[in-house]
């Protein structure tokens, strides 16, 4: 996607291919930097302080980093502390363990002397196949938008968190059909929930639909019911982190609200999301997918610009008052129109995901 006019992706192989590189979220939208990393624990602090973010991003994230442990000492211990080290870095989103759990399969059966280079080249295998997948993603998803222009006109979309070219190496979930309808000429325009705590929406969606010419306008996270009511929304796509054997949907916190909204109000809700995001062992999302309980200061304090054009930490809660901070929820499948896969739009139920993956196999 574009950057003031330069194509990127959210993540690289160095030129000496040593190393990778990424776009370092927690600077924007005020300041782009890219950071090389090159050791597997700076890999696992990009996940953990979202440096990185995104269920797909941070599984070729991962991979990249048990790469970098190979380069440094390609031993079966190493492997494994390496796995163990990134799995503990984001407890909800299942690429992160589907990509480590690919490498440590691949790479526990080859000599040591094979290791680092096998493994760089898988990594890098990985960020191509996820943007593929989300490629295919937005044309699947193409249709639905162009079906709603040729009966209205303009497509007023609503999205939640950032599930665009950011949240993977290229294209987007959500946005991927957003991209594809906007690139084809289509009149799209979309509602940015702002996401609080983090403000993802408002920080990171607003920033790429800017930089690539989409239409949109920000929003409190609470207006979208109010819009909806108004005949103001045509359809929802959020991404996901997690999707059960069921259909359930585990996304940033504040989308089951989004799908309640939209089910009172008859407006479609779809979920965006590559195979490796489908957790074929969890078969109730409610009860069994862990939510991630982040630090009290992503609610108390954000990064803002100041009126004299510097970049710092805002307070905006009472000090001293409790807070909580649940970073996702579980949408249930009966709230979901649909699923769009890289292989086709499925509905959101254990039939209708195996009728797309007849095995049951997330990278089938």
């Amino acid at each position: 996607m574009q950057v003031d006019g330069v194509s990127y992706r959210s993540i690289w192989s160095s030129d000496d291919g040593q190393a990778f590189e990424i776009i370092d979220q927690t600077s924007l939208p005020f300041d782009f930097r890219t950071k090389r990393i090159d050791t597997y624990e700076a890999a696992a602090e990009a996940i953990r302080v979202m440096r990185v973010r995104g269920a797909p991003l941070i599984g070729v994230t991962a991979a990249y980093g048990v790469a970098l442990a190979m380069r440094d000492d390609p031993s079966d211990q190493s492997l494994e502390l390496a796995y163990k080290v990134l799995l503990a870095t984001r407890p909800t989103a299942v690429n992160l363990r589907w990509a480590l759990e690919d490498m440590r399969g691949r790479l526990s059966a080859l000599p040591k002397a094979q290791r680092f280079d096998a493994a760089f080249a898988r990594s890098g295998a990985i960020a191509d196949e996820d943007v593929e997948i989300n490629r295919n993603i937005g044309a699947h998803g193409l249709p639905l938008l162009r079906a709603i222009a040729e009966k209205k006109g303009r497509v007023n979309v609503l999205t939640h968190c950032n599930a665009g070219w950011l949240a993977t190496t290229d294209w987007g979930t959500a946005t991927s059909p957003v991209y594809q309808a906007h690139n084809a000429g289509l009149d799209v325009h979309v509602w940015v929930d702002e996401t609080r705590p983090r403000n993802q929406g408002a920080f990171l969606t607003a920033w790429e639909l800017k930089q690539h010419g989409v239409p949109h306008t920000v929003i409190v996270d609470n207006a979208g019911g109010h819009l909806m009511q108004h005949g103001e929304v045509d359809i929802v796509l959020t991404g996901t982190d997690r999707v059960s054997a069921n259909g359930d949907v585990c996304n940033k916190i504040g989308t089951y609200l989004k799908a309640l909204a939209a089910d009172d109000n008859n407006v479609p809700f779809y979920v965006c999301l590559p195979s490796p995001t489908i957790d074929w062992r969890i078969s109730d999302g409610l009860a069994e997918i862990p939510i991630e309980n982040r630090a009290g200061r992503e609610v108390t304090h954000f990064n803002a610009l100041l009126e004299n054009g510097e970049i710092a930490p805002a307070q905006v809660v009472s000090t001293g008052s409790p807070v909580a901070n649940p970073a996702f929820d579980v949408t249930p499948a009966r709230l979901v129109t649909g699923l769009i896969t890289e292989r086709g739009i499925a509905g959101a139920t254990a039939e209708g995901l195996r009728t797309l993956f007849e095995h049951g196999h997330a990278a089938a």
